[in-house]
């Protein structure tokens, strides 16, 4: 698996290797050995080198990803190459209004912007529950919410249009 992983700016290229219990982590082009495991919902205990490390996911109200090591925060951002929305994204495909999509089928639990509200790239739109997980729907684009298609409590299939944003 390869990423591109942008912190506090600076992007990196990651590429994810699974060997038995480790990982194979290569950094930039720099080999790293990783043992690594989930504690909690966002938190990750990794053996790096011989150093233990808590690292936890954090989201901010306004849809930004930070990464917490011990008492240091940083800006994050991951994109897997692969997927539709980074390659458009890196085409610079996103202009004019852009359907909000259901990606799974699920349960809308939470509607979290209104019709005719501002909404900045990455901000969470919609909330869907697909098999006992909920799954924040973001807005692709700065804009306007132009039009939101579903309620809370609907349920949605792949491929509906929870709402527009122009």
């Amino acid at each position: 698996m390869t990423y591109d992983v942008i912190i506090d700016g600076t992007q990196h290229l990651v590429e994810l290797e699974q060997q038995g219990e480790t990982w194979r982590c290569h950094v930039d082009g720099q080999e790293i050995i990783v043992d690594a495991a989930f504690t909690a919902r966002d938190v990750i205990s990794m053996l790096v080198n011989n150093r233990a490390h808590e690292i936890k996911r954090e989201y901010s109200m306004l849809g930004d990803t930070h990464i917490i090591i011990g008492s240091e925060r940083f800006a994050a951002e991951v994109r897997d190459p692969r997927s539709l929305r980074s390659r458009r994204a890196s085409a610079g495909i996103g202009e004019g209004p852009q359907k909000i999509i259901a990606p799974m089928p699920g349960k809308v639990v939470r509607l979290m912007v209104a019709e005719k509200d501002e909404v900045e790239a990455g901000q969470g739109l919609v909330v869907v529950e697909a098999m006992k997980m909920q799954n924040e729907i973001k807005s692709p684009k700065k804009g306007l919410v132009q039009k939101i298609m579903v309620a809370e409590g609907s349920n949605v299939n792949p491929g509906d249009t929870m709402a527009i944003v122009e």
